[in-house]
């Protein structure tokens, strides 16, 4: 169905999988995987490529730890105590029982220490292991962020693709071509006008404009009356962080420029750093 493939494009049912949705929206995809086998199928393909994905970064435990925490703990035994030089005799209270009593304590002496290695070594294996299992969920977190993020991205720029097709086809719009001057003559860009409700918005996907640096921005002008007014600054970005960009709203223009300023605007353009212009069509 065409509308279970429209709804998994839109990127929800990885934020499903994820925890990043409301109540309201997890009953939301939870409705639509009952509606549409596809949907749940791509639940389900989502839920497995992420266990696969955790297993196979999963860290193993290096070689020769067991071996490390032994050499720590002999290197760490106190010294034994120096005889004493005075010969201290001992009087045996039960004479035909005292050897097999020292041998018995040996064995349990023995037995002590051999359980305090294996306790130690199972003690410093579990940290370590504790430890790379929190680098992984780190990152895995990270990697949660990130998607999320990207997803958030796709979703705005899907939007803006949208609203740049729903502005190009309604007759309320006057599109405007901005075209390079002597300056900059392969310089070019886009501005739709809705002259009624006063909105003017640059379309960054048809915008060819040379880098501007740290200091300086591009400034949008209205020519009304033979006057130029601000209609607000841009960069020229290779990854502009929106496609349809806002600016201030004009009621009334016979053109439309774009100048080089220093960064945060001018009171009035600098005319021989015009980059582009364009007039609006009647």
């Amino acid at each position: 169905m065409e509308e279970a493939k429209a709804y998994i494009e839109t990127g929800i049912l990885e934020l499903y999988v994820l925890g990043q949705l409301t109540v309201r929206e997890q009953k939301e995809v939870e409705d639509m995987a009952i509606k549409y086998p596809e949907v749940k199928n791509e639940i389900n393909a989502i839920e497995v490529a992420m266990e696969q994905y955790a297993i196979t970064h999963s860290i193993q435990p290096s070689a020769g730890l067991e071996q490390r925490i032994l050499n720590i703990i002999t290197s760490q035994e106190p010294a034994l105590p120096q005889p004493q030089k005075e010969e201290i005799k001992i009087v045996s209270l039960n004479p035909g029982h005292s050897a097999a009593t020292v041998k018995t304590l040996r064995f349990a002496l023995a037995a002590c220490i051999a359980m305090l290695v294996v306790s130690a070594v199972a003690l410093y294996n579990a940290h370590d292991q504790l430890g790379e299992a929190n680098q992984q969920i780190a990152a895995l977190s990270a990697d949660k962020d990130k998607f999320a993020s990207t997803v958030s991205f796709m979703k705005e720029e899907n939007k803006d693709l949208q609203e740049i097709a729903t502005i190009a086809g309604d007759p309320t719009w006057t599109t405007v071509k901005l075209a390079g001057t002597a300056i900059s003559p392969q310089a070019k860009m886009m501005v739709y006008w809705h002259k009624d409700g006063q909105h003017v918005m640059v379309d960054n996907t048809r915008m060819s404009l040379p880098r501007n640096d740290a200091s300086h921005q591009y400034q949008l002008w209205a020519i009304v009356n033979g006057k130029p007014v601000d209609l607000g600054v841009f960069d020229a970005e290779e990854q502009p962080k929106k496609l349809l960009m806002a600016m201030k709203e004009v009621g009334a223009a016979q053109a439309f420029a774009v100048t080089l300023e220093k960064r945060g605007g001018s009171i009035s353009p600098t005319m021989e750093k015009m980059i582009v212009q364009g007039g609006v069509a009647i």
